[in-house]
């Protein structure tokens, strides 16, 4: 019963998380990306103030300048950056494919600065995975977006952050971690904005659109925490892979995208991949 109710978590995070995307998305076009963070990273940090306020939490906590919370809002600052330049520069569809890889991005850094053990099928599921995103990117062809490279940006800073957070002390709460994160998101709006100015107040309908992405936002987070902590995570890790769907659905509803057969191939490389890498890893650790 935990392993369902986590699978149906990761499903809610997943689809919260798509909505989240595609409200920036349309916020993007009337707003710079760097205003769009500042905004958007005050709202999500307020609100997990606010919650780790009513839990007796402390807003500042000791481990903040660790090593691991450094990297971690160094990475969640590239990680943001990136994959919001993405969404708002790309298709939908084509860069929450490209986001489809943070697993096998984390699976291979945890390996280099954890030293976990990666059998061979495992380190090849990784190298096909990483072939999907070049068919998804498709490099000196015609069909090449340079933008999409800020999608790839995106998933190595958010691989990054989650690999600084297994290492981030565990005395640490899901607010408080909450509470860094969008601050950092102000931190990379702040340097956007600096660099490209641009700066204006917002329509009604923009302000409905951040604030719809920031309670969103913060509903998927604790969705998705809440999913990472019930049943088999070797059950509801893949389930992750279920924002593909929801992000294509909503490009092709929304803004009528239509992802050619290269972007629908590669997603099925990259999904394929990271679900064979997070089967293999529970065989690993229950042979029988």
């Amino acid at each position: 019963m935990e392993t369902f109710r986590g699978s149906l978590l990761m499903v809610l995070a997943m689809a919260g998380f798509a909505l989240e995307d595609m409200f920036l998305k349309s916020a993007s076009q009337s707003l710079p990306v760097g205003q769009l963070l500042v905004v958007f990273g005050l709202g999500g940090m307020i609100i997990f103030m606010i919650m780790a306020r009513a839990q007796g939490q402390r807003m500042l906590h000791p481990a903040i300048c660790t090593r691991p919370m450094v990297l971690r809002s160094v990475a969640e600052v590239t990680g943001r950056l990136g994959y919001t330049l993405a969404i708002a520069l790309t298709p939908l569809s084509s860069a929450s494919a490209i986001l489809q890889a943070t697993p096998l991005v984390v699976a291979a850094g945890a390996v280099v600065f954890f030293g976990e053990q990666v059998g061979w099928r495992r380190w090849v599921a990784i190298a096909i995975g990483f072939c999907g995103v070049l068919l998804v990117l498709r490099p000196g062809v015609s069909g090449f977006e340079p933008a999409s490279i800020f999608a790839v940006i995106g998933t190595l800073g958010f691989a990054g952050r989650d690999l600084a957070t297994r290492a981030a002390p565990r005395s640490m709460s899901n607010n408080q971690l909450g509470i860094y994160g969008f601050a950092m998101l102000v931190v990379a709006g702040g340097v956007a904005l600096g660099w490209t100015g641009g700066a204006s107040w917002p329509s009604p309908q923009v302000w409905g659109q951040l604030g719809a992405a920031t309670v969103i936002g913060v509903i998927a987070y604790n969705a998705l925490t809440g999913a990472m902590r019930s049943g088999e995570i070797s059950v509801v890790a893949p389930f992750r892979y279920t924002r593909l769907v929801f992000a294509m659905v909503l490009g092709v509803l929304v803004f009528g995208e239509r992802p050619d057969v290269w972007t629908l191939v590669g997603s099925v490389v990259i999904v394929g991949s990271g679900m064979f890498t997070v089967l293999r890893e529970r065989y690993a650790r229950h042979p029988d």
